[in-house]
C-alpha cells in the first residue's frame, strides 16, 4: 500500500475515527470525572540518626551513618509489620482489615539517606494524614520496644493535601483520546483490508490485471 492509498482511506472512513476517537475520551472523562472517586496522599518523615549515647550528646561518626542507612532498611519492613498495622487499627479505632490498611501504606527509604518515608493514600484526606501520624508514632514505640534503640526521629508530621493524586483527570482523557485515534485508523484499515471489493479504475488494472478503456461518472440530481 502507497503512501498516497493510505491518506486516501484515512480521508475516506475520517468520520469513523472522529467518531471512535469522541467515544473513548467521553467514557473516560464519565469515570475520571463522575464514577472514580478522588484519592488523597499524604506522607511523614523520619530520620534513623545517633543523636546521644548515654544520655550524652556524641559526634557522628561516619561508620554511624553507614550503620543507620543500613538500618533504614530494617526499619522500612518494621513500619509495615504486622504489629505496628494493628496497633494503629487499634490506637485509631479503624473498622478495617490489616491487609487493606496495609495497601494504603507505602513505607520506602530515601534514596542513600537515613530517612524513611511513610506514604498514605485514601479517598478521605483527613483520615490519610492520621493513619500516616499513627504509623509514625507507632513505629517509633515498637523500635524502642523491640530493638531497644531511640534513634528514629521526626522530621515532617503528615499534613492535610490539597488536591488530589489519583484519577489524573486530564492526562486520563489526553491518553484515551491518542488511544481512540489508534484504534480508529486500526479499525479503519482492518475494514479495509477485509474489503475486497472494486471501488477505481486503478483496482480494476491492479486486481483483473486489464487495461481500463472508460468510466461511467457518478452524476448527481
Amino acid at each position: 500500500m502507497e503512501l498516497r492509498e493510505i491518506f486516501q482511506i484515512i480521508k475516506k472512513r475520517f468520520n469513523i475515527i472522529v467518531l471512535v476517537t469522541l467515544a473513548a475520551i467521553s467514557i473516560t472523562a464519565v469515570f475520571s470525572f463522575i464514577i472514580l472517586d478522588d484519592v488523597y496522599e499524604t506522607y511523614t518523615t523520619l530520620m534513623v540518626s545517633k543523636t546521644s549515647e548515654g544520655g550524652r550528646t556524641v559526634d557522628i561518626q561516619y561508620n554511624d551513618i553507614l550503620l543507620n542507612q543500613k538500618l533504614v532498611k530494617t526499619y522500612s519492613t518494621i513500619a509495615s509489620s504486622n504489629k505496628v498495622v494493628d496497633q494503629v487499627i487499634q490506637d485509631l479505632e479503624i473498622d478495617e482489615d490489616p491487609e487493606d490498611v496495609k495497601k494504603k501504606l507505602n513505607v520506602t527509604s530515601v534514596g542513600d539517606t537515613e530517612i524513611i518515608k511513610i506514604s498514605v493514600q485514601d479517598k478521605d484526606r483527613e483520615f490519610a494524614v492520621d493513619l500516616a501520624n499513627a504509623t509514625a508514632n507507632v513505629f517509633m514505640d515498637v523500635v524502642v520496644e523491640t530493638m531497644k534503640m531511640d534513634n528514629v526521629q521526626v522530621i515532617d508530621e503528615a499534613k492535610i493535601p490539597e488536591r488530589p493524586v489519583k484519577p489524573r483527570k486530564m492526562l486520563n482523557v489526553a491518553i484515551s483520546g491518542v488511544l481512540g485515534v489508534m484504534l480508529g485508523l486500526g479499525i479503519v484499515f482492518l475494514y479495509e483490508y477485509l474489503d475486497n471489493t472494486i471501488k477505481t479504475p486503478e483496482d480494476v488494472e491492479k486486481y483483473l490485471g486489464v487495461p481500463v478503456l472508460g468510466t461511467i461518472p457518478k452524476i448527481g440530481k
